[in-house]
């Protein structure tokens, strides 16, 4: 279930990961062309590159300490590495407080530090901290997608379809699931708002009634809720939600005391993964056979290997970076993406404006499989007015299956067509 969107706060440690060496290396097709190598020192007398990541810790929400965790990790193995095409790496990173007066305070300090980019970030204020980077014309690489100028800012790299996209993705897999009435539980704030429509524009073609369920964002109990999701539990009656970790845990618990036999479980990555599925109990919990769809491969896919081997080497002190929260993921496709833009300049000065043509006219950018290739020209925009700038469309459908997390069906699911109010693709 989202905030999608909020994680747990442990990392997964599975025994499976202990193979993996203590010093693989940081993205190594990239780094292996872009002129890095040597020892710790080697980067010393570099000139130095900037950046800055932010979210939310300590709010008891939509806390994301995993995102800044890791930027710190890749800021340190970068270095380790001996710097990205002659630069070294400075990482700055600021906890937003999930409030404007700190989102925009972290905007001014990436522009009071001359950074050359936002990366991997989170808030729902982009209202607030989008026009004060605009103003300095600091491009956002990568940020989770809560708010809408991340898709219409000329400044704006969104690497994922943000929450519209998950929602309409989860949708489609209650459509194919063969749900004829849903339920939609989530927070009643200007982000929750956006979610209706998405999840409405997947439904509505194969004539499927939803039901709109709001609750606070802090809520504890959620009783009231779960017995409007349930309704009279007939069959086909289907509940996604989108709600922090924590609100999560005590949805499903309001969930688990509601006598129902035949209403079915969904979610978005993200408060909804594996770390969740195992403390409520597996396959006999209230999340067997649940369905979730998300961004990004999961998180036992190969595609993830090279985070893991970062965490594990850079970051294993760090028990905040989750390898499988959605926001961890998202602040690592977000430093490839700025990475490899970085490589692209070769010796040319890396400023906002050189990385905003880079991304703007430059190539697709290969994020190793975590993503399609991502391009922000013309011609990948999204044919709306309300999200243009967001390019990547695709989804991923998993379900609990024998207690795990796993894949529904290969590859990505592209929900272009209901974030732009089209038909259905033919079958």
């Amino acid at each position: 279930m989202t905030d999608a969107m909020r994680a747990p706060q442990r990392r997964s440690r599975r025994g499976r990961y202990l193979a993996l060496a203590a010093t693989a290396a940081l993205l190594p097709a990239l780094l292996a062309t872009s002129a890095c190598g040597g020892p710790a020192d080697a980067a010393t007398g570099k000139s130095e590159l900037t950046v800055l990541t932010f979210a939310p810790a300590g709010t008891g929400a939509t806390d994301r300490p995993g995102m800044t965790a890791l930027a710190g990790a890749i800021g340190a193995e970068i270095d380790a590495q001996g710097g990205i095409s002659g630069h070294r790496l400075k990482v700055l990173t600021c906890n937003e407080h999930n409030t404007a007066d700190g989102a925009a305070a972290c905007a001014r300090q990436a522009v009071d530090a001359g950074a050359v980019a936002v990366v991997g970030s989170y808030s729902q204020f982009g209202d607030t901290f989008m026009p004060l980077l605009e103003n300095a014309r600091i491009p956002y690489i990568g940020g989770y997608g809560l708010s809408r100028p991340e898709f219409t800012s000329p400044i704006s790299y969104p690497v994922a379809g943000g929450t519209p996209a998950l929602i309409a993705g989860s949708g489609r897999q209650l459509v194919a699931a063969g749900c004829r009435t849903v339920s939609l539980i989530r927070p009643d704030t200007p982000a929750g708002d956006n979610l209706v429509g998405a999840l409405a524009g997947a439904l509505n073609p194969a004539g499927v009634k939803l039901t709109d369920v709001r609750t606070g964002e802090k809520s504890t109990d959620y009783t009231g809720q779960a017995k409007q999701a349930i309704g009279d539990d007939k069959p086909n009656n289907c509940v996604t939600a989108a709600l922090g970790p924590v609100p999560t845990l005590n949805l499903l618990d309001s969930l688990r005391r509601q006598p129902h036999k035949n209403t079915r479980l969904a979610s978005v990555i993200g408060s909804f993964q594996q770390s969740v599925v195992d403390s409520t109990g597996g396959d006999t919990g209230p999340l067997g056979g649940a369905y979730a769809t998300g961004w990004y491969p999961p998180e036992t896919s190969a595609v993830w290997d090279p985070l893991r081997a970062t965490v594990r080497t850079h970051g294993a002190a760090d028990v905040n970076i989750d390898d499988a929260d959605p926001g961890v993921e998202t602040t690592w496709v977000g430093y490839q993406v700025f990475l490899k833009a970085v490589q692209r300049l070769g010796s040319h000065p890396v400023t906002p404006q050189s990385l905003r043509e880079t991304l703007d006219n430059g190539g697709p950018i290969d994020t190793g499989g975590a993503t399609p290739p991502l391009s922000w020209g013309l011609t990948s925009m999204l044919a709306s007015a309300d999200s243009p700038r967001l390019v990547n469309t695709s989804v991923t459908f998993q379900q609990v299956q024998g207690g795990r997390l796993v894949e529904q069906q290969p590859g990505f699911v592209d929900v272009r067509w209901v974030l732009t109010g089209g038909k259905p693709p033919a079958s």
